[in-house]
């Protein structure tokens, strides 16, 4: 399924932790190859991808979005 959706990037986990995507409404969710323009703890984005469900993950903090797209709205 493929999504697009505006929120703030966030670093989370442990250990090396994971980037995610918090959007405007609370929902969380993992990126999946995420481009170093967007590993900034704090950017507010608007991110479009695919929603993977044939993926596991250490994390588990939401589902896993494959990052196909994205446009940075502050910095």
């Amino acid at each position: 399924m493929s999504i697009q959706v505006k929120g703030t990037i966030d670093r989370q986990g442990f250990g090396p932790g994971t980037w995610a995507l918090v959007t405007e409404s609370g929902e969380t969710y993992e990126l999946h190859t995420v481009p170093d323009e967007l590993k900034h703890a704090g950017l507010t984005v608007k991110v479009s991808g695919q929603v993977k469900k044939d993926v596991m993950t250490f994390a588990m903090i939401g589902p896993v979005l494959e990052v196909q797209g994205f446009e940075i709205l502050n910095s």
